[in-house]
């Protein structure tokens, strides 16, 4: 068996003066060496401003709130872009609080704290302005071209395997902004800059594309059903008899408030049924632990690849052959549904085809479909008809997941066939969108990575 090693002088010390072996592997010695080969400046050198981050209003006892100044944590990162599915809000007043972190578009963003250490994301001009918490470092490049450039090249390996070098020695879990502002960025000439700002727009575009696709389904469904422009009742207080609250075991007043019972009321004039009605086979999820863990082998879906319609594998855990089969009820196979029951209750998203198997992590629910077009359910699962009805099992005391015994009776319209096929059609061609801008997200990453790898030869 071959023994890695590296002699590293007094003087070549780094940092903190770091003398863990980890920090000194092979790979990220030749790392550095490509990079000051190629030229490069730091993180700090391209920002306008010093590198900062925000913090987390509930610590001083505010409240996320439902409109307002969109707040960003690191599950919003999504390369070269932000995911606004499960976006929070706070208000103005705590916006004008935390100033230091304000975010415009085009800013560049870097997670710095737990799982998703190393996922970045480009500010969209969806809302004007945005703040972020403590788990966020905040990049304020000089224009838009180096702000598509730091898009792609934080994800390339070159700066990947800097942030995983940095994570490396003991438990660390979090960087710091002095780590973050002395990254090496690989200097940029004016054709990696137009290219990547070329391939930004063409991202942008299929992205609004993939959007417009899949608000149309949802306008769909919600004209459909009669809940197009369904708005909550007015007043913030209901009455309720004592056999329905005996009935649910409930008496927690955010159980009971009237947007529930409106929709449920509009639900229950079309013809439905509850959720087990279509459903072939189920399961909840396996507790792996992180000892089971590895870099190849079998996907292991955890919450935090499920995203509101699609599978998010950038940090994907893998089983091998013989942990995936410790529990045969939690594998699953394309074209099967998954559904989060803890965190971020009811985000649900289909197994794509190119995962032929896979096995499920605990607070998951899996379920094989039947009788129903899979992509019409996740789309109404994902829209307020199942997320109002989930959000309303979750509310209430400490309760923070939610069982398949609860999700079972939800209630699901039922739209003639074809008016299911449409609408699955235009989630079809919304997922076609995304894939489009995946595929060239991935070339302008590869292109980066061979401009530096060749440089000089």
């Amino acid at each position: 068996m071959s023994i890695i090693y590296s002699i590293i002088q007094k003087s070549q010390l780094e940092g903190a003066k770091r003398l863990d072996a980890e920090y000194y592997q092979p790979e990220y010695l030749l790392n550095s060496s490509k990079l000051e080969k190629f030229g490069f400046e730091t993180l700090q050198d391209l920002s306008i401003s010093n590198i900062t981050k925000g913090e987390t209003p509930l610590w001083r006892g505010d409240s996320y709130l439902d409109t307002g100044i969109p707040f960003l944590r690191s599950e919003n990162l999504i390369f070269a872009s932000t995911d606004l599915s499960n976006i929070v809000f706070i208000s103005e007043k705590v916006h004008e609080r935390m100033k230091r972190s304000k975010i415009l578009p085009n800013n560049v963003l870097l997670a710095i704290v737990g799982a998703t250490i190393g996922h970045s994301g480009l500010v969209t001009d969806e809302y004007p302005e945005y703040n972020s918490n403590q788990a966020v470092a905040i990049v304020k490049p000089e224009n838009e071209k180096y702000s598509c450039y730091l898009a792609i090249v934080l994800e390339t390996k070159f700066c990947q395997l800097q942030i995983e070098r940095l994570k490396g020695g003991g438990a660390r879990d979090n960087l710091d902004l002095h780590e973050v502002r002395v990254l090496k960025i690989p200097k940029p000439d004016s054709e990696i800059l137009n290219y990547c700002l070329e391939q930004i727009h063409k991202i942008r575009s299929l992205k609004k594309q993939s959007q417009i696709f899949y608000s149309q389904a949802e306008n769909l469904l919600l004209e459909e059903l009669g809940l197009k422009n369904f708005e909550e009742e007015d007043g913030l207080w209901s009455v309720v008899k004592l056999s329905e609250v005996k009935n649910v075991n409930r008496m927690d007043a955010e159980y009971f408030q009237p947007k529930y019972d409106k929709l449920i009321s509009k639900i229950n004039d079309r013809d439905s049924k509850t959720l087990e009605n279509f459903v072939e086979e189920y399961s909840t999820g396996f507790p792996f632990k992180s000892e089971n863990y590895q870099e190849q082998g079998v996907p292991l879906i955890r919450i935090n690849n499920i995203r509101k319609g699609f599978i998010d594998l950038r940090d994907t855990a893998y089983l091998s052959e013989k942990d995936y089969l410790l529990s045969p009820k939690d594998t699953a196979n394309s074209g099967d549904i998954v559904l989060s029951m803890s965190g971020t209750i009811g985000m649900t998203a289909i197994i794509p085809e190119n995962i032929t198997k896979c096995s499920i992590n605990q607070r998951i629910l899996r379920i094989t479909p039947k009788d129903i077009d899979k992509n019409y359910l996740v789309l109404l699962l994902n829209s307020i008809i199942g997320s109002y009805q989930l959000e309303r099992i979750g509310t209430g005391g400490v309760q923070t997941n939610i069982s398949y015994k609860d999700i079972k009776n939800i209630l699901i319209p039922i739209l003639p066939k074809p008016t299911q096929q449409k609408i699955a059609e235009l989630v079809k061609q919304s997922h076609e969108a995304r894939k489009k801008s995946k595929k060239l997200l991935e070339e302008a990453k590869q292109k980066v990575e061979d401009l530096i790898e060749n440089s000089g030869k």
